[in-house]
């Protein structure tokens, strides 16, 4: 397996994720404990294109969004625990459970996100997330992952 060093970049995670601006939604990687954790870092910034619309005046980061932060982490998670894998297989989300909003997240603010990967069976991971802004959790959700094809 092969060994990383923490904290990880947006270049590292690109080559994790096939994600790629405006829908890469980590800014970092503090931490990663194969098969068990990831904590990843969503800089929440007034330049989001979302902002524009959603509210002007207003702005509000849609919750939407914060699960796709929640489930990349975890797709980070995924891909860092299956290291070995050759091709590498793309995850896609597959369901949402119980997602809980508990206050608005703004610009200015920063997202620590926490995903705690609960089980894997036939390739499916459950993951068990938090998004935190300073230490109040602002949103919960339990995320199942599939796999769905090949990472380039």
């Amino acid at each position: 397996m092969r060994e990383y060093s923490y904290p990880l970049d947006v270049d590292a995670i690109k080559e994790l994720l096939p994600h790629r601006d405006p829908f890469l939604m980590l800014d970092e990687i503090v931490a990663c404990t194969p098969h068990e954790t990831v904590i990843a870092i969503k800089n929440v910034s007034t330049d989001e294109p979302h902002f524009q619309g959603h509210f002007p005046g207003n702005p509000v980061m849609p919750g939407v969004l914060i699960v796709e932060a929640m489930a990349q982490a975890g797709g980070v998670l995924s891909h860092i625990s299956n290291d070995e894998l050759d091709p590498k297989p793309l995850y896609f989300l597959a369901r949402v459970e119980d997602a809980r909003f508990r206050r608005p997240v703004v610009p200015g603010e920063q997202l620590v996100i926490q995903v705690d990967a609960d089980k894997v069976k036939r390739g499916m991971w459950w993951y068990r997330c938090e998004a935190r802004v300073d230490e109040q959790v602002v949103a919960s959700a339990i995320l199942i992952c599939a796999p769905g094809g090949e990472s380039s």
